[in-house]
């Protein structure tokens, strides 16, 4: 059973959030579970929303392009673009909300980040340490409901991690 919690670290002065989590499973597995947009798509979007790849390269100068799918079928579109990757052990992107053809809203916050991947004695530890122009992009990002909605995300991938495969 998933002992460990997502610990959500929010810093308003340097415009940052730290999303953190230990699972107990390879290293291997976990990079997949963020790289590969038919795992994505089972843990992505907080149930009962679904997680659907529009498209998806995994390669520096690529994206990945996704809707997130309510019950009733409306759809809200994401774009995240990948500026730099070092297999195994992490990856820059930039996240943006965006139209079904990938096209910014730039009315919405874009943030910048890193997820890094370490192999620790009981699994991998998985760090998401996201940057946003301004303080109040953060706090539109909080008030949208990220925290309850990162914080499920993740524990649909615990889940995931822990079925066999």
């Amino acid at each position: 059973m998933e002992t460990n919690q997502t610990t959500i670290i929010k810093d308003f002065t340097a415009k940052t959030i730290l999303i953190s989590r230990e699972f107990h499973a390879p290293l291997p597995a976990v990079w997949n579970a963020y790289t590969q947009s038919e795992i994505l798509e089972k843990w992505w979007a907080p149930a009962p929303w679904r997680a659907e790849s529009q498209f998806m390269d995994f390669t520096v100068g690529g994206y990945w392009l996704y809707a997130m799918v309510s019950p009733e079928g409306q759809k809200h579109y994401g774009r995240m673009n990948y500026t730099a990757i070092e297999l195994h052990k992490w990856y820059e992107m930039e996240d943006v909300f965006c139209d079904e053809n990938g096209v910014a809203n730039t009315a919405l916050p874009v943030s910048k980040g890193t997820v890094s991947f370490q192999e620790t004695a009981a699994g991998t530890r998985v760090e998401f340490n996201m940057i946003y122009p301004t303080e109040s992009d953060l706090k539109a990002i909080v008030e949208m409901g990220f925290e309850q909605g990162i914080s499920a995300c993740i524990e649909q991938l615990a889940v995931l991690l822990t079925l066999p495969e």
